[in-house]
């Protein structure tokens, strides 16, 4: 008999026309699930039936309870080599091995930028007026040239978002946790000696440290009372990272002149979240990764993850 594989979460309905699963059709039967399923009972009725499944990076959590309630699951695929929304533990006391894949850094750059540029040049506020009819020109932008691009985070993202800022003539400072100076200096940018000073010196702030225990709440109601009133927050990491409903009070009253989000709290957003009307912020749904390219990427890894694993010798194990 054929094992079973669900591809969950395949929103734009193209994983399977992404990469050749044809090399997996004589030993396994696919299916893609397009719409997101919300609860655990739900996941459970859908996919107990399963011995594979792939998703796609955090849309859908694994946690204990849902694994200790899938007793046929043996192989679970995450895209990307990194998944905190998975018991990896867990997964392991169940027998189910969990694999990654690769995938590319840029997209959530191209993304981080298009979220500042749309901030600075209120893009999406003239856009819906001149469609609307409404007056020729309502705003004034802000300027890049000569601003203060302030970065938490100097990793494989931060760093590239850094040399962009650069290209633009922005000053670039930059702050984590385990940042050196010569790490910063290796890429230009000027190390901040607490994250304080960062964020009271910044035009626009972009986060681009990964979640942990100890970047959970980096960003709270005090943080954010120290940045400029007319600085822009710039969130494609992860949405913990900043304190939500600290964030929602930030731009309500004004704090700081707007936020760029791509990633929330509850995904997808349901329809009555805050986000979806509160003023001064320009939001996407977590599209950071979501390319041609990274999806093309992704399914290649994960049909090269499930053959291996058909053979008895399964690659990029992360658990």
């Amino acid at each position: 008999m054929k094992l079973r594989c669900a591809i969950l979460d395949d929103y734009q309905k193209v994983a399977l026309e992404v990469t050749d699963w044809s090399v997996l059709q004589d030993r396994v039967e696919l299916e893609s699930i397009h719409e997101h399923i919300q609860t655990e009972e739900e996941l459970v009725r859908r996919l107990a039936s399963y011995d594979i499944l792939v998703i796609m990076r955090e849309r859908t959590p694994f946690r204990a309870s849902l694994l200790a309630r899938l007793p046929r699951l043996k192989l679970l695929v995450t895209t990307g080599l990194r998944n905190a929304s998975i018991d990896l533990a867990a997964a392991a006391s169940h027998g189910v091995t969990v694999c990654g894949t690769p995938g590319h850094s840029e997209p959530p750059v191209e993304l981080t930028w298009a979220l500042l540029l749309g901030l600075a040049r209120h893009v999406a506020d003239e856009h819906q007026a001149l469609r609307a009819g409404g007056p020729w020109q309502t705003t004034v932008g802000t300027d890049l040239y000569g601003k203060r691009l302030g970065l938490l985070g100097l990793g494989k993202i931060g760093s590239r978002v850094a040399r962009i800022g650069q290209a633009f003539g922005m000053e670039v400072m930059a702050w984590s946790q385990n940042l050196t100076e010569d790490k910063a200096a290796e890429q230009g940018v000027m190390l901040a000696g607490s994250k304080e000073e960062l964020l009271e010196g910044s035009d626009f702030v972009s986060i681009h440290v990964v979640l942990s225990d100890r970047t959970r709440g980096l960003v709270g109601e005090a943080e954010l009372q120290r940045m400029r009133s007319t600085a822009y927050l710039i969130n494609t990491s992860r949405a913990a990272i900043v304190d939500q409903t600290a964030l929602a009070k930030a731009l309500m009253n004004g704090w700081i002149a707007g936020a760029g989000l791509d990633v929330f709290d509850i995904e997808p957003l349901p329809q009555d979240h805050p986000y979806r009307s509160l003023p001064r912020v320009l939001t996407t749904p977590h599209l950071g990764y979501v390319t041609r390219r990274n999806y093309e990427t992704f399914y290649r890894g994960a049909v090269e993850d499930i053959q291996a694993f058909l053979e008895g010798a399964p690659i990029r194990m992360l658990n």
